[in-house]
């Protein structure tokens, strides 16, 4: 470190998904010593499909890990949106070479678990970076104290803390107390199929999105084209669990979508019977607040975001490289300031994403003759292009200096 520059001090980050893993890499290049405790004892997620684009990839790369993703992640065409029962094309968004021409970089879909591999691998090579696995986090403070303690009774501290710990937040829980959820009434399914199961299905290289009246069905490839990753979202009120690892009958995700296009057909028939999942969707308000003293939150732990613009992963990933931004140089006096000014450059952002994905579920789900007037304007070029091309124009890395 240059003489004069201020003191390296240390992190600690509470969770090693997607956002705290990403965090830990971001805060460590900008010369943080940093601290990693997970409750799991190896680092993975719950296998799903993450479409990662250009507003995260240029964060990623960024961090060193083009190489990495490029091997394992698939480059979808385009984004396609099309008619549930007759099929035709509604929308269609190019992506491939021309969203790297356009925004400087591409746009992939991962398996999540390949995802969360790569950043893994990446923290292990950092010297910068310990990580804790199998570590139960049994409390923190709630006065902004950067300290936790361990189920084994260890005490941690630091110099600033990352609540990134997801849904269930123990930390923003210590902060800001328990959030409050509300049911969307709308119900997801999930699964991967290999992709030779459904040779002649139609499967094209897009993320595709199937809108019919009350549900909506996405599928596109992961892991190299080898696998189909599908979310299908139906409005029903008799499923409350939220946990995204639920199994489901695949009866009964056939039965939701009977009578929908032959090509989504194919996909719910070829199901597999044990590992079909089903989770209830909620929705949270925007918090107000995401930090105190030198504690604060990142990703779905203080912005949890319904799954209908593909953001979660991304937003997580852009808190991460804002939140270097911030605390890259500053002294320990000045981490609290640091920590306002992240929230302050990201909380109108995720916000907006959070309304986007809330009003795409009304959109998406519309009946005649309103899903009519919808297609027009869609079709008229009015909708997923221009929402797209400002969402992944966004430029995390220099946002802390335009901010």
């Amino acid at each position: 470190m240059a003489a004069g520059a201020p003191p390296v001090f240390s992190a600690l980050v509470v969770g090693a998904g997607v956002g705290g893993l990403t965090a830990a890499l971001a805060l460590a290049q900008a010369g943080l010593s940093v601290t990693v405790v997970e409750q799991a004892k190896t680092l993975g997620e719950v296998g799903a499909g993450v479409q990662v684009s250009p507003n995260a990839t240029r964060v990623l790369f960024h961090l060193g890990l083009e190489a990495g993703l490029s091997a394992l992640a698939f480059r979808p065409e385009a984004v396609e949106a099309r008619d549930w029962q007759r099929g035709q094309e509604i929308s269609r968004v190019p992506l491939g070479e021309a969203a790297r021409e356009r925004y400087g970089s591409p746009y992939f879909h991962i398996h999540r678990a390949d995802l969360v591999s790569v950043l893994g691998q990446a923290c292990r090579a950092e010297p910068r970076i310990t990580l804790r696995l199998g570590e139960t986090v049994a409390a923190c403070p709630g006065d902004g104290t950067p300290s936790l303690v361990l189920a084994s009774g260890e005490r941690l501290e630091a110099d600033v803390m990352v609540g990134a710990d997801g849904l269930r937040s123990l930390v923003r829980e210590a902060l800001f107390g328990p959030a409050t959820p509300r049911f969307t009434g709308n119900v997801a399914w999930r699964g991967l199929i290999p992709a030779e199961r459904l040779e002649g299905a139609d499967i094209r290289p897009v993320a595709a999105l199937w809108m019919g009246p009350g549900a909506h069905f996405v599928h596109y490839y992961v892991r190299g084209g080898t696998l189909v990753n599908f979310v299908g979202v139906v409005e029903r009120e008799d499923w409350r669990e939220e946990s995204w690892s639920s199994r489901g009958e695949a009866a009964d995700l056939r039965r939701d979508f009977a009578g929908w296009h032959p090509t989504v057909q194919r996909i719910v028939e070829a199901a597999p019977e044990d590992a079909c999942f089903r989770w209830a969707l909620f929705d949270r308000d925007p918090l107000q607040r995401w930090s105190r003293g030198a504690v604060t939150l990142l990703g779905d732990a203080c912005h949890p975001t319904l799954p209908f613009m593909a953001q979660g992963a991304c937003m997580a990933i852009e808190d991460a490289a804002v939140l270097a931004a911030c605390l890259s140089g500053c002294s320990r006096n000045d981490i609290p300031a640091a920590l306002s000014r992240y929230e302050d450059l990201r909380r109108r952002r995720t916000a907006g994403i959070q309304a986007g994905s809330r009003r795409n579920a009304s959109i998406y789900h519309l009946r005649p003759p309103f899903s009519w007037a919808r297609n027009q304007v869609m079709k008229a070029g009015l909708g997923m292009g221009a929402a797209m091309d400002g969402l992944y124009r966004y430029d995390a890395l220099s946002a802390a200096d335009t901010g």
